[in-house]
């Protein structure tokens, strides 16, 4: 049974029951703790879109711990918080792997918290290819390498990498601890403050 925890909060009602959720939102904070699909970054975007409207302009904190997920519901994420005018702070606070290393990326500062992993690598077909024509089987190929294409070039952007060293990188999964993102881009900082 996962239940989301509650606070007790003094109000002009009297004392109310508040999700901890709720209260950090109001302090602009959000969270990504789990896969990437529709459902997680549905939310995430109704977050930003809210803190986007209640203060445009004013810092919104990310804080993500995710073994990734679907790619095109991610890129939506990613897209929406480069527009914004509110800048977003991404904290790593366990694993950001696979997508979930990609909307750490968006942020405009970058922070891992001490013992934390960032881990990259090429996109993953999860398709059968059983039964499938030989011209079906290499659309989704080309796809995929699309995909690559689109992800890699988001990766060099952000740390000033050539696409050639980051091709390198994500041909196999590559795990970085907070100071070897530092080094590499993928972080801008540890993190020294929540």
């Amino acid at each position: 049974m996962n239940r989301e925890p509650y606070i007790l909060k003094e109000t002009v009602r009297g004392i109310q029951s508040v999700a901890i959720e709720d209260e950090l939102l109001g302090s602009r904070q959000i969270f990504l703790t789990e896969e990437v699909n529709t459902s997680s970054c549905a939310s995430l975007l109704k977050q930003l879109m809210y803190l986007e409207q209640s203060a445009p302009g004013e810092e919104i904190t990310l804080y993500i711990n995710s073994p990734g997920g679907e790619v095109t519901s991610g890129l939506a994420v990613y897209d929406f918080i480069k527009l914004m005018q509110s800048p977003v702070r991404t904290v790593c606070t366990g694993t950001a792997a696979s997508m979930g290393s990609i909307l750490f990326l968006a942020g405009e500062k970058r922070e891992m918290l001490l013992h934390t992993k960032i881990m990259i690598h090429d996109p993953s077909c999860s398709a059968s290819i059983a039964g499938v024509k030989p011209l079906e089987v290499q659309k989704k190929v080309d796809a995929l390498m699309e995909t690559r294409k689109i992800l890699c070039e988001i990766i060099a952007e952000r740390t000033g990498r050539s696409i050639k060293e980051v091709y390198k990188k994500t041909k196999e999964d590559t795990y970085f601890t907070a100071e070897e993102a530092v080094k590499f881009g993928i972080a801008t900082d540890m993190a020294d403050h929540l």
